[in-house]
Order: structure tokens, then sequence, then C-alpha cells
């Protein structure tokens, strides 16, 4: 009854109850930006951690613009239903060159942070076209307009460029060829040397939508392709890649 009698009495006291809130946030705040100036040091550096090319870094957009990120998370814990459901749980390191982070909780979908390599490409660009197609009971709404909408690859540049005053490792030489290099991605036929010399020997080169013009569909499905797979880290203890 004391504890009560004392908070009825702080409450009557405007000044001191103001005092009060303050402090009791102060404490809050604090235990949640102490950490980030310890980051370095807390948070691993994965020696074959690559980042997105640009093509994938299309399909990363195009992934936000459609809103997909409110139903699927990227991030899976430590929880044992949750690692042996979705594989592996999710490292801080390999979300460090995404701008913003795509973790979130909400799962009216599944998590998709180790979805890269599980379904093929041509799954994929039918699950998009027509999600009941190959999953019946889905809820998931049809995005047909990708595989219709070419691609859009003007600005790309301008996209590394933003990531590299963020700290993402793009060389001038990956934002002065990132068009190209995002064309070439996906046109297995085309000049492919400059990519891989960029981007290194696993960068996934091939028709993802399997049209010959390079489209919407071709970037999502890239991306999609390469979640869980920018570093192989997660699996070093036994996980399956």
């Amino acid at each position: 009854m004391s504890l009560f009698k004392a908070h009825y009495n702080l409450e009557k006291h405007s000044v001191g109850f103001v005092v009060a809130i303050i402090l009791a946030a102060s404490v809050g705040g604090l235990v949640e930006i102490a950490p980030l100036f310890t980051i370095d040091e807390t948070v691993e550096t994965l020696p074959d951690m690559r980042v997105y090319t640009p093509l994938e870094l299309a399909g990363r957009n195009i992934f936000i613009r459609e809103g997909c990120y409110v139903c699927h998370s990227q991030m899976i814990r430590t929880l044992r239903d949750e690692v042996e459901r979705y594989g592996p749980y999710s490292l801080a390191a390999e979300s460090q060159y995404d701008h913003p982070m795509l973790w979130g909780s909400k799962r009216t979908g599944p998590d998709i942070a180790r979805l890269g390599g599980k379904y093929s490409d041509a799954w994929h660009v039918e699950h998009l076209n027509n999600p009941r197609a190959v999953v019946p009971t889905s809820i998931m709404p049809a995005y047909p307009w990708l595989a219709t909408t070419e691609l859009d690859v003007d600005d790309l540049g301008a996209h590394l460029t933003a990531l590299a005053d963020l700290g993402v490792p793009y060389t001038k030489d990956m934002i002065a060829n990132a068009p190209r290099d995002a064309l070439a991605q996906a046109t297995p036929d085309g000049d492919t040397k400059g990519l891989v010399e960029r981007y290194g020997e696993a960068t996934t080169v091939r028709r993802f939508s399997g049209a010959d013009t390079v489209t919407e569909m071709d970037a999502l499905v890239a991306y999609l392709q390469v979640l869980g797979q920018l570093t192989q880290a997660p699996y070093a203890k036994g996980g399956t890649p």
C-alpha cells in the first residue's frame, strides 16, 4: 500500500511527476542506445560476406515496393522450432549491408531468411504470377505485372552510390557499371565477364524469369534466390545450405 500511496502523492506534484517520467524514459533509452557504441566489437565480420549485385538490389527494392516484407519476415530466431522449420538462426552480420533492415516479426507468410535455393526459378515465377497454382491454400496476392514490366536500370548507379555512402563496399567501378551489370546477370549469353569480376564467381547468371527481356520478375526472383546465401557462415555448424 505504501508504494501506491507514494505514487498517488507523486501524481499530485506535476513537476516531480514529469521528472520521474524523464528519468524512467532515460533508463530505457540508455539500455537501447548504449550497446550501439560497442557494435563494432559485438557484431562479427564474415570473410565471405558479399554485397548484392545491382539486379539483386533492384529485386530487393521491388520486394519493398510491393510490401512483401509486411507478411514475410527475414529473421530466424534461436528458438528450436524456428530453426527446425526455417534453418540456421539469423546472424547480425548477414544484414550488415541491408538498408533498411527487413527482419520483422509478423508472419502472415513464412519467414524467408533462408529461401535462396529452396525452390527453382520457375517455381518462384509461377508463385508470383498465381500463388494458388503452387500453394493451393495460399492467401498471397498475385503479382503478374512483374513479368511484363521491363526492369528500369537507369537509377541503379544512384542506388549503389547511396549505399556506398552508408558504408556498403561498392566500388566506383561497380557504381559506374550498375545498369550494365544488372542486365548482364539475367542475360547469360551476353557479356558477363565484367559482372563476375566485380561480384565474384558465386554470382548467379541466368534468365531468372525465362523470358528474353529483363523484367522486374527477373530482379525479384534473383533477390529471392540469394536470401540466406550471401555468406555460408550460418551453415558452418552443420546446418543445411
